[in-house]
């Protein structure tokens, strides 16, 4: 069973001032999705569900739908901020989406085999969708998760501070544990992590998570039981998110799976403030000329 691509594209982009997973940056007006998409379904991926916030998706499904048609299927699945809140709790009084294991949740209708999730503005590369279409293909485990971890000083931005998810690797190349930290940068040559104004220093080589995860089914229910008691929790803290790797560490944490971690070397490149577009553009223009995309990627 060829695995399901779900796309986290429902972000507001409020450090970018617009709506960063619809913009253009290859050379032929291509989005960072597009590159997503093709790498994916020259990796075996079956299926593509993007999450979007409901204001956009006529614009994705206008933008994505003529290029994926009679190459891979493709869904949508809307993120609201009262989707999946336990009906007891009433209307939710806030604008910011609940994060990426939230929106991972809202997917849950449409994906029904083992999927990946990634980010709409990062580019990842064809060996990290090679590498987990692989994994969900040939993996038998439910129980058994993925992620792929690139070096921590292969993904900073110079216009401003990042969120990635920091992560410890044990010997057998499991997740031991991953923490979202919202605040990083480099000062001097030195990477720190910013939190309650006070810096921790974080080694270059540190593997961390840009959201490029591989699931079981499995965690569909797990991720329920947990956003039910963190929407209830925090029902009046507006910016409040609940992020994946809050789901990974409950599952790794409380024996109910493990994740591995498949380290990528390669550069990763993408979007937080409007100031990262020219390097993207860049970026992938070499690729272009390098040949290792075609100078369409859709005909």
């Amino acid at each position: 069973m060829k695995p399901t691509l779900l796309i986290l594209a429902a972000g507001i982009g409020s450090r970018y001032g617009g709506i960063k997973q619809l913009d253009q940056f290859g050379p032929n007006g291509e989005t960072i999705i597009d590159y997503s998409l093709y790498d994916a379904i020259r990796s075996g991926f079956g299926k593509v569900v993007f999450i979007v916030r409901q204001e956009i998706k006529e614009s994705a499904e206008a933008l994505f739908a003529p290029k994926l048609k009679g190459k891979i299927d493709f869904d949508f699945a809307i993120q609201g901020v009262q989707s999946y809140v336990p009906e007891d709790l009433g209307t939710v009084e806030r604008v910011k989406p609940w994060g990426t294991g939230h929106a991972t949740l809202c997917a849950w209708k449409q994906t029904d085999t083992p999927f990946a999730v990634i980010n709409a503005d990062d580019f990842y590369g064809r060996d990290a969708f090679a590498t987990m279409a692989q994994f969900l293909q040939t993996d038998t485990n439910d129980k058994q998760h993925a992620m792929i971890g690139y070096e921590l000083k292969r993904t900073l931005s110079e216009n401003g501070t990042v969120s990635r998810g920091v992560c410890v690797e044990r010997e057998d190349h499991n997740l031991e544990s991953v923490i979202e930290r919202t605040k990083i940068f480099e000062d001097n040559g030195a990477i720190y992590f910013e939190e309650d104004g006070a810096r921790t220093e974080l080694a270059p080589e540190t593997p961390v998570s840009m959201n490029f995860w591989g699931f079981k089914p499995s965690m569909f229910p797990i991720t329920k039981d947990l956003f039910d008691t963190y929407a209830r929790e925090n029902i009046n803290t507006p910016k409040a998110e609940f992020y994946i790797p809050t789901v990974m560490t409950h599952i790794i944490k409380s024996g109910l799976g493990d994740c591995r971690v498949f380290r990528s070397s390669s550069d990763w490149f993408g979007v937080t403030y409007p100031e990262d577009k020219p390097t993207v553009q860049a970026s992938l223009s070499a690729l272009h000329e390098k040949g290792e995309y075609p100078g369409k990627l859709w005909d």
